[in-house]
């Protein structure tokens, strides 16, 4: 199954609270929205994938809890973007402080703010059915990127099928790392380190 994205846009612009409803009308598919208005409908991902997505949030909330700096969200978490995008991160961390000063509401639906930091793993439906893999990989280097634009602090695009990790940062070039490496949660997430 490959990426559906659908303009709405000729017809329909979707409130945050239109799309909210659309998601739990619709709660068998994974849907986003880019800042564009596209609604964009994610397939699911084969076993190894879950498993290697599974093992990134429970390194990444093994870490948060023991030092306690804030909340750790899964992939079905959507975030609104300040550009209106509505994205779910394969893994996200948002700062504590960030976190608590949303109101209940704001925190039992689609939370209104840009995590601190994203993981994005490239799974293998990201790759099925295309000729030129490199093109399979530009939306979610488009994603890394509004994610960025919108201010998310430090981000990885892991790429497993290329052996390489995108990292994205606030302000400044991405950095391509090849794999195997050790990756660093730099002063965003400090102590935390991954290896990939």
């Amino acid at each position: 199954m490959n990426t559906v994205v659908l303009n709405l846009e000729p017809i329909a612009h979707l409130t945050d609270e239109q799309f909210y409803q659309l998601c739990i009308a619709n709660s068998d598919l994974s849907l986003e929205m880019n800042g564009a208005g596209e609604l964009i409908i994610v397939p699911p991902v084969g076993g190894e994938s879950g498993n290697q997505e599974a093992d990134l949030i429970t390194d990444l909330n093994n870490w948060n809890r023991q030092v306690k700096l804030g909340k750790v969200f899964s992939s079905s978490t959507i975030f609104i973007l300040p550009n209106g995008a509505k994205r779910s991160p394969d893994a996200a961390w948002v700062k504590l402080e960030r976190w608590e000063a949303l109101t209940l509401e704001e925190r039992k639906k689609f939370p209104p703010l840009v995590p601190d930091f994203a993981i994005e793993l490239r799974s293998e439906t990201d790759v099925w059915r295309q000729a030129a893999t490199r093109l399979r990989l530009a939306p979610i280097q488009a994603k890394m990127r509004e994610y960025i634009e919108n201010g998310l602090r430090l981000g990885w695009l892991i790429n497993p099928q290329d052996n390489q990790v995108e990292v994205y940062r606030l302000l400044k070039a991405v950095e391509v790392i090849q794999m195997p490496a050790i990756l660093s949660g730099e002063d965003i997430l400090p102590g935390f380190e991954l290896q990939v």
